[in-house]
This record gives C-alpha cells, sequence and structure tokens, in this order.
C-alpha cells in the first residue's frame, strides 16, 4: 500500500519516524515546551485555589498538585514529542534535522549497516506494523499509543 502523499512547506525526513530518534532530534525548544506544560498544570491549579478556596486540607492540596504535575508531564512530553515528530514530516521548519539526518544516515552507510535497522518481521507484519503507526502522532493527544 503507498504511503499517502501530503503537501509540506520543508523536506520529509522520515514519513515514519522510530520513537527513539523523535526524541533524539528533540530541539531545546521543545524541551521548553514539555517543561512549561509540566508547570502549567499545578500552576493552574494553584491559581484556581486561590481565586476560588476549595477550602481543601493541605494534605489533599498538595496530592492534586502532584497529580496536576504528572499529568501536565505527560502532557508536555506528547505535545514535544508531536511538535519533533512534525519536522520529521516538514510541516514545520528542519533545516537543522535534515543535516543531522543526513550525517546519521551517510555514517550507517559507510559502516555497511542498513538504515533504518534490521528486522525479523515477515514484510506481511512489516506492512501491519506500518499502517498501525504512519501519521499515529496525530491523535497522541487523545490515544497515547
Amino acid at each position: 500500500m503507498p504511503l499517502k502523499q501530503t503537501v509540506q512547506p520543508y523536506p520529509l525526513i522520515d514519513a515514519d519516524p522510530h520513537f527513539s530518534r523523535v526524541v533524539r532530534y528533540m530541539r531545546p525548544s521543545d524541551y521548553v515546551t514539555w517543561a512549561g506544560a509540566t508547570a502549567a498544570g499545578p500552576g493552574l491549579l494553584w491559581a484556581f485555589e486561590k481565586a476560588d478556596p476549595t477550602r481543601s486540607t493541605k494534605a489533599s492540596l498538595r496530592s492534586a498538585l502532584r497529580l496536576t504535575g504528572w499529568l501536565g508531564f505527560c502532557a508536555g512530553f506528547m505535545l514535544a514529542y508531536q511538535r519533533s515528530t512534525a519536522r520529521f514530516w516538514g510541516w514545520r521548519e528542519n533545516a537543522a534535522e535534515v543535516s543531522k539526518d543526513q550525517a546519521e544516515l551517510s555514517a550507517r552507510a559507510r559502516a555497511g549497516q542498513p538504515l533504518y535497522g534490521e528486522t525479523e518481521l515477515s514484510p506481511y507484519l512489516q506492512g501491519v506494523a506500518a499502517r498501525n503507526s504512519t501519521w499515529s502522532q496525530l491523535k497522541l493527544h487523545a490515544f497515547p499509543w
């Protein structure tokens, strides 16, 4: 099954990037986004508590702040992951990623290694895996797969 062709303003690096590549190629701005979302959860809860107090105990407020911190951390990671993936797809400016990808793949080719690694899956299962994961980052906010 051919890959769906999309119009992108920047060069396509990989339509189905591996998780480790997406995380390795994250920019400092992605980490700032991640940290901002992590801090936004407890910060907003604390501000809402100051604006309209629930009169809950300090222990329950502390637990709620921890929970919103964890949720903000997870949401921030997913947001940073989506931003990094959009650069792989060519939907955002990706000049640094293109040069890094070219250097990485050139080094693998010089070493005689396959460009995208080896697999033990049959061609049918490779197709199933590709159909399940290609474009999956678009719904990461709804179904974090």
